[in-house]
């Protein structure tokens, strides 16, 4: 393999590989070439780079079994170490795209937390990212769609890092090469790949799109799908760090569950980026997976100029006094008590975690759930501004230890059992942070008191290993 036989891999000398690396490998075209791509370039520039393949066997097709092996082989002929991953279980009747990523990438999480490595790679290609960007534009053009367009973020396509469950990098280096590039290089390279039929399946829309871009006119809509994407990035990142700045210098939390927003907030100048804080504020607060929908948020922050009011988006209570703006979460729709487990996230607002087996034996009777109202009306409130009503109201939402039917205390809070450890999560970006919206994620996160955004995979930081300077 020779550098003038390979696609343009610039991204590949961008990325820290010092913890390793773990290729997503199917045994399709794009992951194989990814897989002798990095190796080949690994060889030359760190040839003491622990390297894993992964193959996750989805069984959904008898051949798959097969395919994953024929992986097996190719890796134990280039030296590759390799695993294969098998989705056991029930498989959803609808949603199984869907489903089947979120296994994909569960297990390939699990791969590198056993291996040791934070980095995971995929063989994402720009014909991918063409077909993510289509797919969104006709969702947003469509008749019934709930949503408002909100171009700067889904229009954006796929970022080149995403952060999954705030640990593992997901790194995509392949986004801007071609798909029939990489199928090239594998032809001159004498490797073969295997196709999978689902791929051509036009009962799921991925393929339909695919197809569709495979007709005469598919090379100009490839191009500007992809011209999209990229102006769409980089304006979603601008007004990511606008809205991050406006957090950071506007947004307190004067209790556990209640941010204050100062007054100058529903003034801001930079309404477009004030809007996309509160947004991400809402859905930090509220402990949802999606920002709440723009046209509503518009409205809201509008009505802050027009005096007091109390509200509810996004599962929050918006109470917008003389005092400021403040937000926590509403009572409705709160988890129900469960056993504490490990690595459990609660109401999409708590990272909780275990220590080893023995400490989980001893801690089984306990529960988590909320204060509750009755709780929090019996806690001693201390000033420093804030009315006692929408403090008592915000701990009343918030996680606490139960056992026999006594509460312990809030999660974080006092003396816990020694294997049990809380940290606040940024909803939003709880389970997947594109790097698209990393400077938001982070003045959240401060904000909170969360663990910060492990570093960027890019620009010779360490993944998964904390910033100098958040």
């Amino acid at each position: 393999m020779t550098l003038d036989s390979e696609p343009d891999l610039s991204d590949f000398s961008r990325i820290d590989f010092s913890n390793g690396a773990v290729a997503a490998v199917s045994g399709g075209s794009d992951s194989t070439a990814l897989l002798l791509l990095l190796k080949a370039h690994l060889d030359r520039n760190a040839p003491a780079t622990k390297l894993l393949a992964v193959t996750i066997d989805h069984q959904l097709r008898p051949q798959a079994a097969a395919e994953a092996q024929a992986v097996a082989r190719l890796c134990a002929a280039r030296g590759i170490a390799h695993r294969i991953f098998a989705w056991s279980g029930h498989k959803p009747s609808t949603g199984l795209p869907a489903a089947a990523r979120e296994a994909r990438y569960r297990l390939l999480a699990e791969a590198a937390e056993a291996a040791g490595i934070g980095l995971i790679l995929t063989g994402h290609t720009a014909d991918d990212q063409a077909e993510t960007v289509l797919m969104r534009q006709a969702r947003d053009d469509g008749p019934g769609e709930e949503r408002p367009r909100d171009e700067a973020r889904g229009l954006a396509g796929m970022a080149p890092a995403t952060l999954y469950e705030w640990r593992h990098w997901i790194v995509r280096p392949l986004l801007r090469v071609r798909r029939a590039e990489l199928r090239e290089f594998l032809r001159r390279e004498q490797v073969a790949w295997i196709d999978d039929p689902t791929n051509a399946d036009t009962a799921f829309e991925r393929p339909r799109v695919r197809a569709a871009l495979a007709e005469g006119d598919g090379a100009p809509r490839v191009a500007e799908a992809i011209a999209l994407a990229r102006k769409a990035a980089v304006e979603r990142e601008q007004l990511g760090h606008r809205a991050a700045m406006l957090i950071r210098s506007l947004a307190s939390r004067p209790a556990a569950g209640l941010v204050r927003l100062d007054q100058d907030f529903a003034t801001a100048a930079d309404s477009r980026a004030a809007i996309y804080a509160l947004r991400i504020l809402l859905a930090a607060t509220g402990g949802t997976a999606f920002l709440p929908d723009q046209a509503r948020s518009e409205a809201l922050f509008g009505r802050f100029r027009t005096g007091p009011l109390c509200a509810t988006l996004s599962r929050t209570v918006i109470d917008a006094r003389r005092t400021g703006i403040f937000l926590h979460r509403e009572l409705r729709d709160l988890p129900p008590a469960v056993a504490v487990s490990g690595n459990a996230l609660w109401d999409c607002r708590r990272r909780i975690t275990l220590g080893d087996s023995s400490g989980a034996l001893l801690i089984a009777p306990l529960l988590v759930a909320p204060l509750g109202a009755a709780l929090a009306a019996k806690r001693a409130i201390e000033g420093h501004g804030t009315p006692a009503s929408l403090v008592r109201a915000a701990l009343a939402a918030e996680p606490a230890l139960w056992r026999d039917g006594e509460c312990l205390g809030l999660l974080g809070e006092g003396p816990m059992p020694a294997a049990v450890a809380a940290y606040p999560a940024v909803a939003p970006f709880a389970r997947f942070l594109p790097s698209f919206d990393l400077a938001p994620a982070d003045a959240v996160a401060a904000l909170l008191g969360a663990a910060p955004v492990p570093a960027s995979p890019f620009g010779g930081h360490s993944a998964g290993l904390p910033r100098a300077n958040a």
